[in-house]
């Protein structure tokens, strides 16, 4: 455990955070080297990440089990109104993941610079460009080349561009199921209307089932590849997502050092 100290200040965020002792949470530079702190996410921003996350895992196994309830045998009830309380479960947490995609849309453009739509959404030139050095990075290939990202770098933002449309794919899909129950109301109108376009129910659960799988494939990729970047770079990638803000080395360039123009 290292004593707290106070990091170099922020111009943009007024006075320095002080930096707490705990070792999860890395906000005490590297041992060597200069480095400089980087304020990355607001706070609006990572409650709405980690709220997301809680949903998208409650979500995923209460949908899962709604599908096939694999706790009990088919000839057997269960605990009495078992398959009541995961469908509610299911709902409080669609709800709760649709208000944080809310607050998601709104820091798009009222956000900083790193938290905006120009640095979530792959829609530069460079960005494109960027994109398969980032791949061969990964990859291993030719990684002392890779473009140097305070925030998202390109496959990260590619990566969740597909992430907020199977999000989206599946709160329609969703939406539309759940207005079944109750032919006539609000959700129905809303949301009804997509069955038939996408070729009936079976098509609608499907969907809302695919989406669901590539939830349950990125989370173990997105956690895997944030420990390495971690364990590479060694300066709070990680903690970034809890703190704010991350150390960077004082003299390197990055690619989004500077707001586009």
């Amino acid at each position: 455990m290292t004593a707290p100290t106070r990091g170099p200040a922020d111009p943009a965020h007024g006075e320095p955070p002080i930096y707490g002792t705990f070792d999860f949470v890395r906000k005490v530079p590297p041992p060597s080297g200069e480095y400089r702190w980087v304020y990355l996410w607001e706070r609006p921003l990572r409650v709405m990440h980690w709220l997301a996350a809680l949903c998208l895992v409650i979500l995923a196994a209460t949908g899962l089990y709604i599908g096939r309830p694999y706790f009990f045998p088919s000839a057997s009830p269960g605990p009495h109104f078992m398959m009541g309380w995961i469908r509610f479960a299911h709902f409080v947490a669609a709800a709760v993941l649709v208000m944080t995609a809310v607050v998601r849309v709104y820091w798009l453009f009222m956000g900083n610079r790193f938290e905006r739509l120009g640095a979530l959404f792959p829609v530069r030139p460079r960005d494109w460009a960027n994109l398969l050095r980032m791949v061969k990075f990964y990859l291993m290939v030719e990684p002392e080349k890779a473009p140097r990202y305070l925030g998202h770098n390109p496959l990260q933002q590619f990566s969740y561009t597909i992430v907020y449309l199977l999000a989206a794919a599946s709160t329609l899909t969703g939406f539309a199921l759940y207005g079944q129950s109750n032919p006539g109301g609000w959700i129905f109108t809303l949301f009804g209307w997509l069955v038939a376009p996408l070729g009936g129910l079976q098509t609608v659960r499907f969907i809302h089932h695919a989406a669901t799988w590539g939830f349950l494939i990125f989370i173990p990729f997105h956690i895997y590849l944030a420990i390495r970047a971690d364990h590479l770079e060694r300066t709070g990638v990680i903690s970034s997502i809890i703190s704010g803000g991350r150390f960077v080395p004082a003299h390197e360039q990055f690619e989004d050092a500077e707001p586009d123009a």
